[in-house]
């Protein structure tokens, strides 16, 4: 073949197809991926701590996480300290999905907003009218009002196909946007006492990440460096040591890449990729393992009726579908925001009752309102309760949403 003369026709196909099956996926692509998976993970994490809570190695289960290294237990170090790496992750995920994602306009964000906030307000009520009438009860309102989207999207992953990709973007921007609400909640309603000197040191700190930002510095080390600092800053507070963070992530420079959200000069997408097999397969199965384990002894349809568990598991279940359903309902009858595209009116009904499956973030809240373990028991019956029933029912609803039925855009 002559020097110059451009290569044969299959050669060409079987180069772009090469570099298609090579690009970077784009990071809504990745997270559904690894949501999905993640959140499969979790439910066998899930499964393992109960199950070994309720068998002969309880005890020894028990006494592991009650176990001291160094300042903490191995609870509160899973707690405090590896979930500030998932907190982390949601903040790069929010920061991300707010300047170039698809919570970017004002008309994207419209549908999530309005269905997550109904979706917060209204289990919280719920949860208030049932327990809320005892006063050392009523601290727990912000418990069902989560969404775990691991979880959510595990399940969803299980239906395959039978689920408009339309739905799965919805359920996720949801969470997003609920997540965004759960750390404002958790840094507001769940601060108690706060040390004055070590919040200076906080914000002196959260002063140095701005400026780096400002100077256009795109090495992550600097960053991260301050965010350790940052974690032990707001640790000594007495504001919860998560919200670290958050306000990591919020730091961390981003550059906009449009139809490449994957570019890999964007410092926040490089850690947010960096991130999500860690906390997918790692830290979130470890925090629910470490959490979700319950002795069921003696528990009777009298234990799940008791106000604190009926509570959590009502505002899971009914508060969750309702106001999730309602919002899509409100805003397609009303025009404020274009529903999810392709799917039906029992796929979206389906969808919201996934919402309804609150464990990883509910059980966070859990143990930040209640410092009794038998009452943070009796929230974790509830809390089981309420996302098995919905997880089952919105899985069973989606599983037979015929294509035939009627389109919400219809």
């Amino acid at each position: 073949m002559p020097e110059n003369a451009a290569p044969p026709a299959p050669v060409i196909a079987v180069a772009k197809k090469i570099a298609v099956q090579i690009r970077p996926r784009s990071a809504i692509r990745a997270f559904l991926q690894s949501g999905a998976s993640g959140g499969i993970v979790l439910i066998v994490a899930a499964l393992a701590a109960l199950g070994i809570a309720n068998s002969p190695l309880a005890a020894v289960y028990f006494a592991a996480l009650q176990q001291h290294v160094g300042p903490l237990s191995v609870l509160h170090w899973i707690n405090d300290g590896l979930m500030a790496l998932f907190f982390l992750l949601v903040g790069l995920e929010i920061k991300r999905e707010l300047v170039d994602g698809h919570l970017a306009t004002w008309s994207d964000r419209a549908l999530p907003t309005v269905a997550a906030l109904s979706g917060m307000v209204l289990p919280a009520l719920i949860y208030l009218a049932i327990a809320g009438s005892t006063p050392r009860l009523a601290r727990g309102w912000a418990i069902p009002s989560a969404t775990d989207i691991a979880f959510a999207i595990g399940v969803m992953a299980l239906l395959g196909r039978r689920v408009p990709a339309s739905l799965k973007l919805f359920l996720t921007t949801v969470a997003i946007v609920d997540d965004m609400g759960a750390v404002a909640v958790i840094a507001v309603a769940y601060t108690n006492a706060v040390s004055g000197p070590a919040l200076l040191a906080a914000v002196l700190i959260l002063g140095v990440m701005f400026v780096l930002n400002r100077l256009g510095i795109v090495r992550l080390w600097p960053y991260l460096l301050l965010g350790l600092l940052l974690w032990v800053a707001i640790w000594s507070s007495g504001i919860h040591a998560t919200i670290a963070g958050v306000l990591t992530a919020s730091l961390i420079p981003i550059r906009r890449s449009p139809g490449a959200p994957d570019a890999r000069n964007s410092p926040l997408h490089r850690l947010e990729h960096a991130l999500q097999s860690w906390v997918a397969y790692g830290i979130v199965p470890i925090f629910g393992f470490a959490n979700a384990g319950v002795s069921m002894a003696g528990l009777g349809l009298g234990s799940l009726l008791a106000p604190l568990p009926l509570g959590v598991a009502a505002g899971l279940f009914v508060g969750k579908q309702v106001s999730v359903l309602g919002a899509v309902w409100a805003v397609a009858r009303f025009g404020l925001a274009r529903p999810p595209g392709g799917a039906s009116w029992p796929q979206v009904y389906g969808t919201a009752l996934l919402c309804g499956i609150g464990f990883t973030m509910s059980l966070f809240i859990a143990g930040l309102a209640f410092a009794d373990p038998k009452l943070v028991d009796e929230v974790k019956v509830g809390i089981l309760a309420g996302s098995l029933l919905s997880a089952v029912s919105g899985y069973v609803v989606l599983r037979f949403a015929g294509s035939r039925s009627r389109q919400v855009n219809a």
